[in-house]
């Protein structure tokens, strides 16, 4: 068995897996170390390695609201595959789901199967009011007939890699720290939607993204970025292309609207509206400004892009 499935009920019968629970936002080092885990766990008991994952943010469901995504549930299934999990659960969360007590939610997922072990770390929780704790389970375990594999936090430079210490660097800005967290430089995915069109007439046509949920990002400003769409997924995309994107509320044209995130790409002429693009931040280039004219603002993105295509060479060159 390997894909990825929309329900725990849809694991086969007669399966013998080992399980790893949790939102795996943002699929970090820290995750990385759990699904490591799960992984030689799976293999000890010659068993299938299964992430549980989440959609929406279980948040939402049981506090009204949930932090802004660090990742598209379309990539964070990639991640996890590329990691080396054959199956993907991409659960749907609702009411009925978080209200399932720890041991229904474990009847539930072992009927008909032979769950050989489940990896959980101190801060893993499960089921209604987060009862199935590491410490609930570790009683449950042999009563029920599984390992539980029990998954130190990792720590980088002194504190814990974290969900939401990756929010916390990106919304400050500091992506170095952000991509060191995550293992990869941070990116975010939108569908490319039609806005005023105004980039085009100043010579620099751009690809305004639509987030269909919160999305976390980092200050406003001017970035250099590198874009990928088409292809087989996310992670496998048809096209790559490097550009300069604009994020904030575009203060030359008016202020008090929307925060947008606008995407100018290099030597591209293709139609992207209604494609997704996923956008890798690779620098903030400076912070959001307003000019006194349009062409001055014309002058500052000519600068602009020159300064991102000799950043872009530069990261390219380093990757080398």
């Amino acid at each position: 068995m390997s894909g990825t499935l929309r329900s725990i009920d849809d694991l086969p019968s007669k399966m013998h897996f080992a399980l790893a629970i949790g939102v795996f936002d943002g699929a970090h080092r820290g995750h990385e170390r759990v699904i490591n885990a799960l992984l030689v766990t799976a293999r000890r008991h010659r068993a299938e390695p299964v992430a549980l994952t989440f959609d929406p943010h279980p948040s939402e469901v049981v506090r009204g609201e949930a932090p802004p995504l660090l990742c598209d549930p379309e990539e964070r299934i990639a991640l996890l595959h590329r990691l080396g999990v054959k199956t993907v659960v991409m659960q749907h969360f609702d009411r009925a789901f978080a209200d399932q007590s720890a041991d229904d939610f474990l009847k539930r997922i072992r009927r008909d199967r032979d769950l050989a072990a489940v990896v959980m770390t101190p801060e893993s929780a499960f089921g209604h009011d987060r009862a199935g704790t590491i410490a609930s389970i570790r009683r449950l375990a042999p009563e029920l007939g599984f390992e539980l594999v029990e998954v130190g936090q990792l720590a980088s430079q002194g504190r814990t890699v974290s969900s939401s210490r990756v929010r916390a660097a990106l919304a400050a800005g500091r992506l170095a720290e952000v991509r060191r967290l995550l293992g990869r430089p941070y990116a975010v995915t939108g569908t490319v939607v039609r806005g005023d069109r105004r980039g085009r007439t100043l010579g620099y046509p751009t690809a305004n993204l639509s987030f269909g949920a919160p999305v976390a990002l980092p200050p406003d400003g001017i970035y250099a970025v590198r874009a990928a769409w088409g292809g087989r997924g996310l992670l496998d995309p048809k096209h790559r292309a490097d550009g300069v994107a604009s994020l904030g509320v575009r203060p030359t044209f008016g202020t008090g609207g929307a925060r947008i995130l606008e995407v100018h790409l290099f030597d591209v002429a293709e139609n992207l509206y209604g494609k997704k693009l996923r956008v890798e931040l690779v620098r903030r280039l400076r912070g959001e400004k307003r000019f006194a004219s349009v062409t001055a603002l014309v002058r500052q993105m000519d600068r602009d892009s020159a300064r991102a295509r000799e950043v872009l060479r530069a990261a390219q060159r380093d990757r080398r």
